[in-house]
């Protein structure tokens, strides 16, 4: 059986690339293209010195992990150990479910044509097989992860939201409810409802003076805060075709557990009452706002 380098260069080269992306999507973790082609070519010089034997100490247990940790920080930079270990979690995840799903359609499609050198499964095998064991894990993953997520109570979902307002910025922990398909009518814009008290070191006439600028009087605001006003019509929150004063705010960020924060484009709305009597959380978040983010991240590693 006749093995060439570049082949075992290319195969790991690409199954590598495939591999950090999927991980990547699933971290929800910004990354670029050259960034992920550069690690997956860190993988595949390394498979080439495993196939060649050039240095025995390449085989070592301790070599593979650190390995896996440089690939990881070249791709995607983690500037946490938490985040580092995730990732690197993921990145084994992702690597046993891709190599056992191509493993079990080479062996049931070409069994003789599969060899293992020096810890690397290779053979004249189609690299058209590979790639479809990476689809097929990546489709097994994919349903697993949406099956887990499901499971989860909302109760457990959680980020942190900073809203700014002419330089000002307040924080506040909103609760990801799936529920929550308010938008504002106008521009189309998710509305994230937010407690009124909570916004009112940001627009405090406009806190003080809600009921009457539903109405129509806005004497007491500037011109600046008129142009970010809007009337959300809404039917939730215990009450049917209410109103529900919004605000445009300049940015607004979200950070979900240890990932960095995310700009995003949304209304407030300021809710006059308590979310939550044990103040748990002081903001409503739709879940699309989180699923523009996994979409982004996708647009921002696509070749």
């Amino acid at each position: 059986m006749t093995i060439y380098v570049d082949i075992v260069l290319l195969e790991n080269f690409l199954m590598n690339y495939i591999i950090l992306f999927t991980t990547g999507m699933i971290a929800r973790t910004k990354t670029s293209t050259i960034k992920l082609i550069f690690s997956g070519g860190v993988g595949g010089i390394y498979a080439v010195i495993s196939f060649m034997n050039i240095l025995e100490i390449y085989s070592s247990i301790t070599l593979k992990i650190l390995l896996s940790v440089v690939m990881i920080y070249i791709a995607f930079k983690p500037n946490k150990i938490k985040t580092l270990c995730k990732q690197l979690v993921l990145f084994y995840l992702v690597s046993f479910a891709f190599g056992g799903t191509a493993f079990a359609l080479l062996y049931f499609v070409r069994p003789q044509d599969i060899l293992m050198k020096n810890g690397l499964f290779i053979g004249t095998y189609p690299l058209k097989i590979a790639f479809l064991g990476a689809i097929v894990g990546f489709i097994i993953l994919q349903t697993a992860l949406k099956s887990i997520k499901t499971r989860f109570h909302k109760k457990d979902m959680f980020c942190e939201i900073e809203i700014e307002i002419e330089g000002n910025t307040q924080k506040a922990i909103a609760m990801i409810d799936t529920g929550n398909l308010l938008k504002e009518p106008i521009t189309g814009m998710p509305v994230i409802v937010v407690e009124q008290e909570k916004m009112e070191k940001l627009i405090p006439e406009m806190i003080h003076h809600a009921e009457e600028i539903i109405q129509g009087n806005t004497q007491m605001l500037k011109d600046s805060e008129i142009t970010r006003l809007r009337v959300i019509p809404f039917q939730s929150l215990g009450k049917e075709n209410g109103l529900l004063l919004g605000i445009k705010p300049d940015r607004i960020f979200i950070r979900l557990e240890e990932e960095e924060k995310q700009e995003k484009e949304a209304m407030i709305g300021l809710y006059p009452k308590k979310l939550t009597k044990n103040g748990a959380y002081q903001a409503l978040m739709g879940l699309e706002l989180l699923e523009r983010r996994t979409n982004e991240h996708i647009a921002d590693v696509k070749v």
